[in-house]
Order: structure tokens, then sequence, then C-alpha cells
């Protein structure tokens, strides 16, 4: 049940390798190169001869990657690279990060090159990897810019330590462990404050939370349905996993009884392994900036085939999104439980 990933702003991949496809850019055949946030395993024939690490978060892409027959892991402290190419989020504290991390693992006098949508804030991502880098070359293509230099022996140290730190996990609002990039990564989230709001006490047994996050919803969960004897997380960026692990830590501690949590990289479109007695999500339903419906009417697919007989959904999504159609065909019961605010929170009860 997978979903392929033609979201993917492949704009955003082919100006990133035009500098190669034109001749602009022109790599040593035994060069090792680091491709942080990388996608599109097929164009790295551009780079052919050169001995390409990958490294990716998402757990979609990483997959792809794979299958692509990509080398996928993440470098060493101490690894450095004659090229690190970079596709910047548009988080500007997550992007500043992603830099100081290309200029970590870049060797002396090895290239550095980004590329971002105009309509992603290609114009200020340029402008801060100029901050750092110095001067660059830069093309557009593709409503996209992409922009490189070699790295030189003079980075400003306190600036490069300054973004490496921006990356690091931290408090937020209601004293939960976020970090930049995640989804509401620095408030609670509206939509999933409503549901847990509307989250019945009697959830019990094993409950699995698809989308988790940082993990508000499932530590709601953990403080408000004390019969809950099990909780498994799903979320599909790394990235959310040790703050979503500390968060649900802290309510099991706070709630002063034992569960058994676990919190899973996993792409939910994919299925979930196991059968819960109760679900809750607030799924995405967005790659980027575009809509994606489908997305969320997986995870629907997934919780529906994941429920126990009489196991109930309970999530939460923008009044626009056409779920009903979906809950209907699989769920024996679906009502819905409130609405206000742009949101609309549902119960889906499996036969």
């Amino acid at each position: 049940m997978a979903l392929p990933l033609a979201t993917a702003p492949e704009a955003q991949l082919d100006a990133l390798f035009l500098p190669f496809t034109i001749g602009e850019l022109k790599l040593p055949e035994d060069a090792r190169v680091l491709f942080l946030r990388a996608r599109g395993g097929s164009r790295l024939r551009a780079l052919a001869g050169s001995d390409v690490l990958c490294q990716q978060s998402f757990r979609p892409f990483a997959d792809q990657l794979q299958r692509d027959g990509a080398a996928l892991g993440e470098p060493s402290d101490d690894d450095r690279f004659g090229a690190v190419l970079v596709l910047p989020p548009r988080q500007r504290d997550e992007a500043r990060a992603l830099f100081a991390r290309a200029a970590r693992h870049a060797q002396p006098g090895a290239v550095v090159l980004a590329a971002a949508a105009n309509a992603e804030g290609a114009k200020s991502t340029e402008a801060d990897f100029v901050r750092l880098f110095g001067a660059v070359h830069s093309l557009s293509k593709h409503k996209c810019r992409v922009f490189w230099t070699a790295v030189g022996e003079s980075l400003d140290a306190a600036l490069l330590a300054e973004w490496a730190a921006l990356d690091a996990p931290r408090r937020i609002a209601g004293g939960y462990l976020s970090r930049p990039g995640l989804f509401a990564w620095d408030r609670i989230d509206a939509a999933s404050a409503m549901l847990a709001s509307h989250l019945p006490p009697d959830l019990h047994g094993r409950v699995a939370d698809l989308g988790a996050g940082y993990g508000y919803l499932a530590a709601q969960v953990v403080a408000h349905c004390p019969d809950v004897t099990a909780l498994d997380l799903y979320e599909a960026e790394a990235r959310a996993i040790e703050p979503a692990r500390t968060n649900l830590a802290e309510a099991v501690t706070a709630s002063g009884r034992k569960l058994a949590v676990e919190v899973h990289w996993h792409d939910v479109t994919a299925g979930l392994p196991r059968r819960y007695e109760a679900i809750v999500s607030n799924p995405p339903f967005h790659q980027g900036r575009a809509d994606l419906p489908a997305l969320g009417r997986a995870f629907i697919e997934a919780a529906a085939d994941a429920l126990q007989p009489g196991g109930r959904l309970w999530l939460v999504a923008n009044r626009h999104l056409p779920y009903e159609s979906t809950l209907a065909s699989r769920f024996a019961r679906v009502r819905t439980v409130a609405m206000q605010e742009g949101f609309k929170v549902i119960e889906a009860v499996r036969a």
C-alpha cells in the first residue's frame, strides 16, 4: 500500500544536478560524495565513478533510495568528503543546521552544492549559504536556484557552532521536547489538541498513534486513558524519534503506572505489523506544500487493516478533506464527534 513518491519536488532535484548535466561541474572519478537529505536515486548516475553516501531521515524517501540501489547511512563524526550535496528543507533553523553539517563533513577544497525551490524560500536559503561559505556560483532553472562553492579553510567557527546547535531538541509549549522542522515543531498543534480533548477515557489494551511526530497525542493517551496497557508510535521522520521517546517516557512516569511503549521509524502507508484495540491519528495530508489527500486515506486504510474486530479509530482532520467515503467503506460505524475551527474529530469502529 506504499504511496508513489510522485509528489517529491522533482524540479528541485533537476536543479541540483544541473551543474553536472551541463558540464559546469565535474567531480574527480574517485571522489567521495555525501548527499544530505538525498532523493532521486536514479539521478546519482550523474555522479558515475564517485563513492556516494546518501543520508535521508524520512522513511519513504529512504526506502525508495534503497530500492534504487543507493548506499544509505549516516556519516561518522570524522568522515570527510570531496563533495557534499544538500537538499535543504524549508524550515530555516533546520536548513542552517544542515549547512553546518555539510561544512563539517567537507574536506578543504570540497564542493558543497545545494538547491532550493523559489516557492520554498530559495532567495533566503542562498543568502544563508553565502553567509556561511562565502561567494558562490549559482544558476536558475525549473523555478529553483542551485548554488555551490569550494570550501575554504577560514569558515566562521562561531557561526558554524551556532548553526550546528540549531538542530538540537529543545523544550516547547507544554514542556514537550521537539526540534525544528518537525510538524508543528514549536507549538501544540490545534488539531491534535482538539482530538486529545475528545478522546474517551475507556480506550484500552494496545493502542497505536499513526504519524506521531514528537509524541504529543500519544502522551495525552497515556495521561487520560488509564486502561491503555501498551502504546506504539509510528513516525516516518527519524528526527522525531528521540523527542517522542523522551516525551513518552516522561508521560509514563507522570502517570504512575507501567506501560509497554515503543517508537517506530516507519512508513504507515506500507502497513502495520501488529493489531490494536484502538488507533489515534492526526494523519498527514501533504508532502512539502502540496496537498496529498491520498496520504491521509492511506493512513485510514492502514488503521482499518490493523484494528481488531470492534477496534476504534479516532482521528482529526481538516474539515475539507474527503475521508468519509474511505471510512464508510472500511468501518461498520462512523460518526463525527466534533467540528470546530476548521477541523473535524471522527470515531470509526471496525466490524
